[in-house]
């Protein structure tokens, strides 16, 4: 079976928070749900590669009910559970519960090394307003 769907159709889709799926010469792929920068990856290299880090843990990527906004990001190290969907960005495998895609879909993690401003920060196109703090949102 064979769809076409526009620029526009995608772009709808995207923006509902559906998860596309592509077959490419015998190979499926599947649209990964959160952009991590280059700086967010090499800092999560670095973190994977601590001694003594559990190698059963991925990178858990989600939001839970708080903060000044209503809602807070997840962003840290899990054992997959039922209902996680399991994707893989520059070698970082990640894990992310199905229903929180929707909130979630298009986010860019970003890792800041400086001196007065030193984290992850999240770039979230779901999102109608954030915190001050920058790791709440609400939609």
């Amino acid at each position: 079976m064979n769809f076409q769907l526009s620029k526009t159709d995608l772009t709808v889709l995207k923006q509902i928070g559906c998860k596309f799926v592509f077959k490419i010469q015998n190979m499926e792929s599947v649209s990964v749900p959160v952009k991590l920068t280059s700086g967010a990856v090499e800092e999560i290299k670095r973190l994977l590669s601590e001694p003594g880090f559990d190698i059963a843990q991925k990178l858990r990527v989600g939001v839970k009910g708080g903060g000044c906004s209503g809602m807070t990001y997840v962003l840290g190290f899990d054992k997959q559970e039922e209902g996680d969907e399991v994707f893989e960005i520059e070698g970082i495998n990640c894990i992310m519960n199905k229903s929180h895609q929707i909130y979630l879909y298009g986010m860019e993690v970003d890792w800041k090394g400086g001196l007065n401003s030193r984290g992850f920060t999240f770039t979230n196109p779901n999102a109608s307003s954030t915190c001050g703090c920058g790791t709440s949102f609400a939609v």
